[in-house]
């Protein structure tokens, strides 16, 4: 936890609708209040927000995740930074602990919007200043923008619970080509040998995998992915090392657990053994009752606001 007193005064921090329980965490950790804002929403479903405190001058730290409804959420956190700017809040520092759309940082098939670009042009011309985020689907997102971008990781937050487990004769899975380096990374702070898996996407939410590299046979797999989402991708994975002879026991590993339906009826699989996931998007309540553990970010995020504000580097992060 930051000591009190060891961030100036002239900051606040202030919190969208989409994740209020992680926004109180991080002012406890940071010893502070939530700083007040009005948030409504007319019968047309028009959105509203308005800051009833005097902002002028002041360096901001506005959290907003894209929970569902992410479009509303994203609407919200323009309208609120826009309320600022025209307040003349000194810097405006956006946390965004999950970042929506980062799944179409690509063109990958011709005439689609490279939709994640989309929203950081939007964020950027409206009035951000820094962005602070966790875990992006894919690095390069963060050229995106042209203001500057602090890309944090949860490896480590990972990382320690699956070292408290004790678990015996594990692998590290990288569920495709693309989290290879990321797994490599998680590997070696357990010390664990990796397997790699690749699979192709005929089509959005459907994945199917074609060949592993590495050994399975006989092994609890601690499989890392930065987002859940429907599950039928790590289901899939999940049966396909069964298949190759790993132990029906697997641990699952991700920042973000989306869980968008039908997610709760998929992570009952047998061959699961615990899903691992922070707190970056709340849980719905759906997924209550299901072997999953929630682990806080809360502390990762007061750690980076109070370096940020006092000017710190963040690279030992």
């Amino acid at each position: 936890m930051i000591e009190e007193g060891q961030m100036s005064h002239g900051f606040r921090l202030y919190a969208g609708s989409s994740h209020q329980a992680l926004a109180s965490q991080v002012a406890r950790e940071l010893s502070t209040d939530l700083g007040s804002v009005h948030l409504s929403q007319f019968k047309s479903g028009e959105l509203y927000a308005h800051f009833p405190e005097s902002v002028r001058g002041v360096d901001v730290y506005l959290l907003q995740s894209f929970s569902p409804p992410i479009n509303d959420h994203f609407v919200e956190l323009l309208l609120m930074i826009d309320a600022l700017k025209r307040s003349s809040a000194g810097r405006i520092n956006v946390i965004i602990p999950y970042f929506g759309y980062g799944r179409q940082e690509k063109q990958g098939e011709a005439r689609e919007p490279i939709s994640a670009k989309v929203l950081a042009d939007v964020l950027t011309t409206v009035g951000a200043h820094r962005v602070i985020t966790i875990d992006l689907h894919a690095a390069a997102i963060q050229g995106f923008f042209n203001i500057p971008v602090d890309h944090l990781s949860a490896l480590s937050v990972l990382a320690q619970e699956v070292r408290a487990m004790n678990l015996v004769d594990a692998v590290v899975v990288s569920p495709d080509a693309g989290r290879a380096k990321t797994a490599e990374k998680f590997a070696a702070m357990l010390d664990l040998p990796m397997a790699i898996m690749h699979k192709g996407r005929p089509q959005h939410n459907e994945a199917v995998i074609t060949h592993l590299i590495g050994d399975v046979k006989g092994k609890t797999p601690i499989v890392i992915e930065d987002i859940i989402d429907t599950g039928g991708t790590i289901v899939q994975v999940v049966e396909n090392l069964l298949a190759m002879g790993a132990r029906p026991n697997a641990v699952l590993c991700a920042t973000h657990g989306v869980f968008s339906s039908p997610a709760e009826t998929r992570l009952k699989h047998t061959g699961i053994a615990q899903v691992l996931v922070t707190d970056s998007l709340p849980l719905r309540s759906e997924m209550k009752g299901l072997p999953i553990k929630v682990l806080p970010i809360a502390p990762l995020l007061a750690e980076v606001i109070g370096r940020v504000h006092n000017n710190q580097a963040l690279s030992s992060m």
